[in-house]
């Protein structure tokens, strides 16, 4: 890429923050988004949300799809609401719910005891019927097809549970946690910890880093002109990189990939901004910071 081409932005480039109804999957949104784009331009999203789910979805659209790991990388928040008092083989309302019989009714602090237990860093157990692969096979098609399917736990980082109402069975809750969280899979511990059973009814994305519901756009009103309107800079998806301003002669050096003198912290990962406050890079300081090494140029 040369210095003309920097003049002439790609248009189709940035994160798109949309409010997933109930009843699609997140790729069906990604190709509702991609139907809308120029056939050449990607999009991908970070981070699944399941059909009965609501709530944010990250798009990540043209050369900005580079950083979808950053975005799946943030902390998300979530609000739920559980069924007390019954299980289910997908751990929610959409698979097969059995009332368990004569069910012991919790108080609400052995619920937020119970609760607690699930914060940290901890191991959890992912659902039998999710996305995970198993020998190269999905493990909900594994399940569906009655085949056993064996989850190691995975060391995921929940940073907080609050009880927002109870009134049995139902119990509402705000989750704030890391990658990877199953909130399902909190729904069953819980229901085994109280004996009693839980399934998760109802689930809503808040938050996703700084791509808040509130602000997320709504998926059926998009057409190529609101679309475009609403894509938010590709350097949203890091906002918390150190950044180094480029001037021409660092971004002709850049776009080749080459190092470029710097001032960053030593070691770290950087964000080289350039001409209109562009990401163009993600780089990374050499030991003493005075220099740094594009990594991922998005040129």
């Amino acid at each position: 890429m040369s210095l003309d081409d920097v003049d002439e932005l790609p248009v189709w480039e940035g994160i798109l923050s949309l409010d997933k109804p109930p009843g699609v999957t997140s790729r069906d949104v990604v190709n509702r988004v991609g139907r809308l784009l120029p056939r050449k331009v990607k999009a991908g999203h970070a981070g699944t949300l399941d059909p009965l789910a609501t709530g944010v979805l990250v798009i990540c659209i043209g050369p900005a799809t580079r950083l979808i790991e950053y975005v799946q990388r943030m902390g998300k928040t979530y609000r739920s609401t559980f069924r007390l008092g019954a299980r289910s083989d997908t751990h929610d309302v959409d698979g097969t719910v059995v009332a368990t019989p004569d069910p012991r009714v919790a108080d609400r602090d052995e619920i937020e005891a119970a609760l607690a237990s699930q914060t940290g860093e901890v191991l959890q157990q992912p659902p039998e019927f999710s996305a995970l692969k198993v020998a190269g096979r999905r493990a909900y098609d594994l399940a569906r097809a009655g085949e056993a399917v064996e989850l190691a736990p995975r060391p995921v980082r929940i940073d907080r549970i609050r009880v927002l109402d109870y009134a049995w069975p139902r119990l509402e809750v705000e989750i704030d946690c890391g990658s990877g969280t199953y909130i399902r899979s909190i729904a069953r511990d819980l229901g085994e910890a109280l004996g009693c059973g839980a399934v998760m009814e109802t689930l809503v994305r808040t938050r996703i880093g700084v791509f808040a519901q509130a602000d997320a756009a709504a998926p059926g009103d998009l057409d190529r002109e609101t679309l475009a309107e609403a894509l938010r800079p590709a350097l949203d998806a890091v906002p918390d990189l150190p950044r180094v301003a480029l001037d021409a002669v660092a971004l002709a050096d850049v776009l080749l990939g080459r190092k470029i003198a710097g001032d960053a912290p030593p070691e770290s990962e950087v964000a080289l901004i350039g001409p209109g406050g562009r990401l163009v890079a993600l780089g990374r300081a050499d030991a003493d910071g005075r220099s740094i090494q594009p990594r991922k140029v998005l040129g």
